[in-house]
This record gives structure tokens, sequence and C-alpha cells, in this order.
């Protein structure tokens, strides 16, 4: 595995049931960057976090993530490993409060002065989500779930965070905001995300790199720039 890469796929094939969803699909996410992976419904773009964060685990393929093979390895491993998955519907507890849900993103930690700090920095970064902290999650607006399963996961302090339709059903501002965020995180963190996104636009303005997933496969791999400015690459993958 090479230093600049976070994650390498190879081979990966992975489904529900007897007819697999990821064929053969081939990855590598540079470290430090954001990726965007695009495609239509259907793609297999969901199927392919979802065996990335351990919740479907592959029939076939090779998954390391920072030089450890992780086939076999459980959800709470890679969660302590540095990897977080926010699945698309805004996983966040709808019994607990905002201020539950943040600590339970933590859950795993040992340094308690250190998980205080960072549900504090929470806070700062979603000033809506601290004038909401005592509220459940069956209280707050659609955006405001987004921003915790989004906060909750940055938490937990990951190294890759998976990141799945965080723009579904939200407001243009509030779809942006999170965009900024992403950039921000990357650039004084080296936060690595993998951003599967129907927004091809918002994902493109953020991204470094993009790969375009057909049928469960990578059709391709190039970088945002090039697939913003390609016309032919556009209009033959992305619609537009």
């Amino acid at each position: 595995m090479s230093e600049t890469s976070m994650l390498e796929v190879r081979g990966l094939v992975a489904g529900y049931g007897a007819a697999p969803v990821l064929r053969e699909v081939d990855l590598t996410i540079p470290r430090g960057a954001i990726t965007a992976v695009l495609g239509a419904n259907g793609a297999g773009k969901t199927t392919l976090l979802r065996t990335l964060s351990g919740l479907l685990k592959p029939t076939a393929g090779r998954i390391v993530f920072d030089g450890q093979d992780l086939r076999g390895a459980k959800v709470e491993h890679l969660v302590r490993r540095g990897l977080a998955h926010v699945p698309q519907g805004r996983g966040v507890v709808a019994e607990l409060t905002v201020e539950e849900n943040l600590r339970l993103g933590g859950l795993w930690r040992g340094d308690a002065a250190g998980l205080r700090r960072d549900v504090a920095e929470a806070y700062e970064t979603f000033p809506a989500l601290a004038r909401r902290r005592k509220h459940s999650g069956h209280q707050l607006s659609g955006g405001e779930r987004q921003m915790l399963a989004l906060a909750r996961a940055l938490v937990g302090r990951p190294r890759l965070l998976l990141l799945d339709e965080p723009s579904l059903g939200l407001a243009p501002r509030v779809t942006a905001q999170i965009m900024a965020l992403l950039r921000r995180l990357r650039d004084a963190s080296g936060l690595t995300v993998l951003l599967v996104e129907q927004n091809v636009r918002g994902a493109l303005s953020v991204a470094d790199d993009g790969v375009v997933m057909s049928l469960g496969r990578i059709a391709v791999t190039a970088s945002a720039e090039r697939l913003r400015d390609d016309a032919a690459l556009r209009h033959a993958y992305l619609g537009f």
C-alpha cells in the first residue's frame, strides 16, 4: 500500500443475497483528500460505503485501511482505528438528546477531558446544535439531524470519514455549509473523506478527486476538475 493512500480496495465483491451489487471494485483513496463517489441510483454507491465500514461483509476482495487488511474486522474495531460512517438517512438516535448523541460518538474514547473539548468544539462548529443540546433527536429538523450525525462522527476523531448523501433533503444553504466544513476539516486536520452524493455539482465543488460508479463497477476515476470541465464525461456518466 502506498504511503500516500489512506484506503485501497482491490477486487471487491459484495451484495445482498446471491446477486452481487459490487463487481470487482478497485479503488484508491488518497490520504488527506476528499473523493466524491458519483453515479446513478442503483450504481452501488451506498453498498460500497456499507462494505467499507463493516456493515456488509464482502464475498471477495481486499480492503486495506492505513496499511491494515480489514477482512473480518468488526465495526467497533474500524471505529477505533479511525473510520467513521455517516449513513444515508441521518443516523442519529432519536430518543437521545443532542448532547447524548454527541457523547455517544466518543463512547469508545478513554479521555474524558478530550471528549468534553470535542463536544464543545462541535457546538462551536454547529451553533444550531448548541441551541438545541437538550432536545431529543426526533425534535430536530432534517438539517439539524444531518448536522448532528456529522458532528457525532467527528467527535470520534476519525481519520477517514464516509459520508452517504449528506445533502439529501437539505436546503441549499445548509448543504453549502456542510461542503464548506468538509473543506475546512481537510485543510486543518488532513481528514480523508469519501463522499457519496447525488448533488454532483456540489460534490465536485469540494472534492479533489472523483469516482463514477455504474452497475456496481468503477467506470471513471479522474480529478474533480476534469469531471467538472470535461463535457463528454459529464454527458456520458453524470447526465449534465
